[in-house]
């Protein structure tokens, strides 16, 4: 079928390929979650996923630990949202197999550049941005569930230290991808899902979970509505820039004390 979608450029069929991909994706993940209820010690406590559907449109951000942070999403989500379609580096496209997939999936690919780069290309500031928001042009006509890790990596100690981040728990959140999410679609967005994902034993290695190691995983999901504040050009306007960090640090605030809550 992605096949089809590559050889076959025309806008309709490929809309019609991308509904018959999801739908087997979709039961891809199904049977995931049947083989993790039938062999995985892991128990999953989850609060919060009332009052969703597969009919409307989210923003899903949530705290990032490990591998096992995406099967956890499918599992708790499968069915109840749209199927979560998560951000990746364009590299990733490129990927054997899983790239092509993934690009199939429509799955949205970002360029990121580091700031040392911007200084040596200046004319390429804002591009990285600018292909978020044409990424997220092709949602705009269907239901979808857009899911974005906005530490941008994996929490470690190590990572924790180095950031001097002022949060017990996370890393520090990074806005401009939301933000853009946000600008391109926010006005058709039904509520940002805040995710919060906690292994009370600190065991959170895919292996583990793999192995049958990892025995409880607790989560908490809490919609957030999409107000008239969160819409704005994220690149020009520095005072929308302002606001925007003080929201999502506040967010982010507010999800360190929930971990540390949820932790035993």
């Amino acid at each position: 079928m992605a096949l089809f979608k590559l050889v076959i450029p025309v806008a309709p069929f490929r809309k019609w390929c991308s509904k018959i991909l999801t739908a087997i994706a979709s039961g891809w993940v199904g049977v995931n979650n049947m083989n993790q209820r039938l062999f995985s010690n892991t128990s999953m406590t989850v609060q919060g996923l009332e009052g969703f559907s597969v009919k409307k449109r989210y923003l899903v951000v949530a705290n990032h630990q490990s591998w096992v942070d995406i099967l956890v999403l499918q599992r708790i989500f499968h069915r109840k949202i749209p199927f979560l379609k998560f951000f990746l580096k364009k590299e990733l496209r490129w990927f054997p197999l899983l790239g092509q997939a993934w690009w199939a999936l429509d799955f949205p690919f970002m360029k990121r550049y580091s700031r040392q780069f911007l200084q040596k290309k200046p004319h390429l500031k804002g591009k990285d941005l600018e292909i978020t928001r044409k990424a997220c042009e092709k949602f705009r006509t269907s239901p979808v569930s857009i899911m974005n890790f906005v530490e941008g990596t994996r929490f470690t100690a190590e990572k924790h230290m180095k950031q001097r981040s002022p949060y017990r728990n996370l890393l520090k959140s990074k806005a401009g991808g939301i933000a853009h999410v946000l600008s391109s679609m926010g006005d058709q967005l039904n509520a940002i899902l805040d995710v919060t994902i906690v292994y009370p034993k600190n065991v959170k290695s895919f292996w583990a979970f793999a192995c049958g190691d990892l025995h409880e995983i607790k989560i908490r999901v809490r919609a957030v509505p999409v107000t008239k504040d969160l819409l704005g050009n994220y690149a020009i306007d520095k005072s929308f820039q302002t606001r925007f960090h003080n929201w999502l640090n506040a967010l982010w605030e507010k999800k360190d004390r929930t971990i540390q809550e949820m932790l035993p």
